[in-house]
């Protein structure tokens, strides 16, 4: 990225940082900060994709350039910006970009992810289109639980032979979790819709076929069953994603030969046609978890997919699908189109697989790890801290991707970014400006100082951030109070080089090392020009 590389060096020039290992993390001051009107959606990003100019970012739809040093926030597509939608998904090919858009939604009384449709642009995010998603027509009215076949069920034909299945007509449990294009055909993964393509650029789709969990192979010569099963327990020959974990859709890639690569619930299927051909002419290779076999997956469940930069080799991510089972999390790549795994960091909760400078890099739940000898050793960095501010030490590691300067990391607490291999880092975080509110808060007041996450849980933040400005340079000290105005900590800032706004981290504990109780705080920043005061709730 970089010229924008110009911006990190002055801030290195004139950074002061206090650091703290993160085992004891009483306190951590970082800054100064640049203030930013436009800004990321929000700390949490999960995917990240790269091209030659920027990396895009979910789920605020945002990127950064590297070569201005600025964050776009997509002001002109509404139902990120002003609506529910999120960013589920992303794929980035020059200035075309595909985004995979859901939203949170209520069934049965619980919290789901919905699909809401794709946004696409063909000039770097300056206009883009809404593709609506597609979904199947509402059955007769006459229909209910118990009713099997047309019009209820919907007929289509794989080969030579009739089946059946089941409508998806609700955007519940079926968001955008991938997609991919390749000229004018776009694919999109999803859980409970399984795999659509569309190849008039999202004119129209098609619901592609998957294998059966239990079989190997899918070709239009044979005849095959998918297992389903009636209210009253019968079971019928029906393509039903309910009840076979192989039509749950979650990974998805389209690689240098153009053949299809489909995550699901239930292995990993393979298909050299899916592209180009009828949808009654697909044929698939679908490879599940052995138990017995040292050079198969690690588990069933297949999220993300990538194709390691010139070389054959397909890496994906393994999660456990049931606690009972014998299976494991980890990564595995193939080389020889899944007829053979290798397997690599058995036990770690992997997210995400990027690659730069000949590096393998794995975004995980505990951290980012790292093999500079493909696969063979790795190395696991826990927290990222940069000269003007730090991730979390228990922030979740989601996605990774490399740009032509950079490696790019998302993580739950703000993206990270590296040009030499993990030794340096600079990070980006949403940011609101004391003087003034940002693109998504533009009536924010204007204050001295605020506190945030506020209210706090030293349980699930592990810290609280007081944001504060100084005027010239010099120390600071910040002093912490029960709601009796009894003193709890003390943190002493050492002269800063120049004036900005800063940030010291309490992760709230007492002086005696102990956690805070619930309740009412108060702080007090000392600076050479005076005091400001603030409050935080802490709720455990």
């Amino acid at each position: 990225m970089q010229n924008g590389n110009s911006i990190f060096i002055k801030i290195y020039l004139i950074c002061f940082c206090l650091f703290v290992s993160p085992s004891l993390l009483f306190s951590q001051t970082y800054g100064p900060i640049e203030d930013r009107y436009s800004t990321l959606r929000q700390n949490s990003n999960s995917t990240l994709e790269g091209n030659d100019q920027a990396v895009w970012i979910g789920p605020g739809l945002n990127a950064y350039g590297e070569f201005t040093g600025d964050i776009y926030v997509p002001a002109n597509a509404d139902s990120v910006f002003n609506g529910r939608g999120r960013v589920f998904s992303l794929e980035v090919q020059g200035t075309r970009i595909l985004a995979g858009l859901g939203f949170t939604s209520t069934r049965g009384g619980s919290s789901v992810n919905a699909a809401q449709g794709y946004y696409q642009s063909n000039d770097s995010g300056n206009d883009w289109d809404f593709i609506t998603f597609p979904l199947d027509e509402k059955a007769d009215d006459s229909c209910d639980a118990a009713s099997i076949g047309p019009p209820c069920d919907i007929e289509f034909e794989y080969g030579d032979t009739t089946y059946i299945r089941t409508r998806i007509t609700v955007p519940e449990q079926s968001p955008p979790y991938e997609v991919d294009f390749y000229d004018q055909t776009i694919l999109s993964v999803n859980w409970a819709s399984g795999l659509l393509r569309s190849r008039d650029n999202g004119e129209n789709w098609e619901r592609i076929f998957l294998p059966p969990s239990n079989v190997s192979n899918l070709n239009p010569e044979e005849s095959y069953g998918w297992v389903s099963v009636t209210p009253d327990d019968e079971v019928i020959n029906r393509y039903d994603p309910r009840f076979d974990n192989n039509l749950l859709g979650f990974g998805l890639l389209i690689d240098d030969q153009q053949r299809v690569w489909v995550g699901t619930a239930s292995g990993i299927n393979v298909s050299e046609n899916a592209l180009t051909a009828p949808v009654d002419r697909i044929e698939w290779r679908h490879f599940s978890w052995n138990p017995e076999s040292q050079e198969g997956l690690l588990s069933n469940w297949v999220v993300t997919i990538r194709q390691q930069p010139d070389t054959d080799r397909i890496w994906m991510t393994n999660w456990i699908t049931d606690s009972e089972n014998r299976d494991e999390y980890g990564i595995v790549y193939t080389d020889d189109e899944g007829e053979t795994f290798h397997q690599f960091l058995e036990g770690v909760r992997a997210n995400d697989i990027g690659f730069f400078d000949e590096d393998i890099y794995v975004a995980a739940d505990n951290g980012l790890y790292i093999s500079r000898d493909d696969g063979e050793n790795w190395k696991r960095i826990p927290q990222i801290s940069s000269p003007n501010t730090f991730i979390k030490p228990d922030a979740r590691y989601f996605a990774v991707t490399s740009t032509e300067q950079n490696l790019w990391v998302g993580t739950s607490d703000g993206i990270a970014s590296t040009s030499d291999g993990g030794e340096n880092w600079e990070i980006l975080r949403v940011d609101v400006p004391l003087s003034g509110g940002n693109q998504y808060q533009p009536d924010a007041p204007n204050v001295n100082s605020y506190a945030y996450p506020n209210p706090f849980s030293p349980t699930q933040h592990s810290v609280v951030r007081i944001k504060y400005r100084m005027k010239n340079p010099g120390p600071a000290t910040i002093r912490i109070f029960d709601f009796g105005m009894n003193p709890v900590k003390t943190i002493r800032v050492p002269t800063v080089p120049s004036s900005g706004s800063y940030e010291t981290a309490w992760n709230g504990l007492t002086e005696s090392g102990r956690i805070a109780s619930n309740g009412t705080y108060f702080y007090s920043i000392e600076t050479s020009n005076g005091f400001t005061n603030g409050k935080i709730l802490l709720l455990d």
